[in-house]
């Protein structure tokens, strides 16, 4: 880490879908996945109205925390993400640069019950429970795969209903 700079992202929110696994070259798993956070801000018309506002994050994961996902995370899920924040560019088919932002997360947690209904933590998150709860990627298997993995170039799914 560099003196006096943090690059760390803490988000709770819902899975949009359920996590796709794939594996890289050299055999590691990585778990991507949209998150979905709710904020509420002040509404129009000023008269102390608020409206729900939804933010849709893109997440990825490396080594055994995203085979984890793979196995205990589906559409809908509460979960708490802990990672960094990370920048692609690349460029598309007509020469222009384009940019796509996500959270490389190295810790998961899952809240509530599997049906998507919030519970407190740690009562009764299913066969996930215990020490399965709380997964960190491994330092070098998740940096080394980052830098060989290819940028996700598809567009993020602002629409996915639940």
């Amino acid at each position: 880490m560099s003196k006096g700079t943090i690059n760390k992202a803490i988000l709770v929110g819902r899975l949009g879908q359920d996590p796709d696994i794939r594996y890289s070259a050299n055999g590691v798993a990585v778990a991507k996945f949209s998150l979905a956070t709710n904020d509420s801000v002040p509404g129009a018309g000023g008269e102390g109205n608020r409206e729900e506002r939804t933010e849709w994050h893109r997440i990825v994961v490396f080594g055994k925390t995203a085979e984890f996902c793979g196995n205990y995370l589906s559409k809908g899920r509460l979960v708490y993400v802990e990672g960094s924040i990370r920048t692609n560019q690349w460029e598309d088919a007509q020469g222009q640069k384009r940019y796509t932002t996500e959270i490389v997360a190295r810790d998961i947690q899952l809240l509530g019950s599997g049906d998507g209904q919030g519970q407190a933590q740690g009562q009764g998150a299913g066969a996930a429970a215990g020490a399965q709860n709380r997964m960190r990627n491994s330092g070098a298997a998740g940096r080394s795969a980052v830098e060989e993995l290819p940028a996700n170039t598809g567009a993020p799914d602002d629409d996915i209903p639940f």
